[in-house]
């Protein structure tokens, strides 16, 4: 089972970083997290993984829509999106499909809002995808 939407792109990670957090403001996602799982690991288990940050993106009209459909969604909000870095300028950039959303719940009145929602974050992921 997919659950993510991927791109590999040829960018350092941090002009990866930027790169998404400019494309999801543009499909009217803000940055409301952004948790460094490197600098994390590297704090509290002392290991060493390469650069990887989680941001939690988030849309408020899709955000109400989805609260309105289903009233205990915040459990699967907001929309994560991970940047990790796999090379030497290269870099993955992946969203949590939002049809989780409907799967997980089982409530087809989510599918428009998911649907709207993965639009936006797949245009977000080309947007970086074609930098």
């Amino acid at each position: 089972m997919s659950y993510g939407i991927t791109v590999t792109v040829e960018q350092p990670f941090d002009q990866a970083v930027t790169a998404i957090r400019e494309a999801l403001s543009e499909q009217g996602f803000g940055v409301l997290t952004e948790i460094d799982m490197a600098a994390t690991l590297k704090k509290k288990l002392d290991i060493d993984i390469p650069a990887q940050v989680i941001l939690g993106a988030c849309n408020p009209p899709l955000a109400h829509r989805a609260l309105q459909a289903e009233e205990s969604i915040g459990l699967l909000l907001p929309c994560n999106v991970v940047v990790r870095s796999i090379g030497d300028n290269r870099t993955a950039v992946e969203a949590l499909d939002p049809q989780i959303m409907v799967g997980v719940t089982d409530n087809e009145d989510l599918r428009p809002v998911a649907d709207d929602a993965a639009d936006r974050l797949r245009k977000a992921l080309t947007a970086v995808e074609q930098a």
